[in-house]
């Protein structure tokens, strides 16, 4: 009852038939990237060493910190006694 009428639209015989398309592959531009392995992975490899060295020095500091809290925490119950 309320469906729509579409209108007759032709099809255009180009939109019907598929045509393979073959392409060659595009020529290399540039340089190979095998030069730059080595450095890249040095990068890499001194990011995770510095990553490392400063979780380190952050463990190092919070654990001084809860040290200094107890050890004030004992000198002061030490000295109201």
């Amino acid at each position: 009852m309320f469906r729509p009428k579409l209108p007759d639209v032709p099809i255009p015989p180009s939109a019907l038939t598929h045509h393979e398309q073959h392409h060659d592959p595009a020529p290399r531009a540039g340089r190979s990237l095998s030069p730059y392995a080595g450095p890249v992975a040095a990068v890499l490899v001194g990011g995770v060493v510095l990553t490392a060295l400063l979780a380190a020095v952050a463990i190092t500091a919070i654990s001084v910190a809860i040290s200094a809290v107890i050890l004030r925490s004992l000198l002061n119950n030490a000295n109201r006694r």
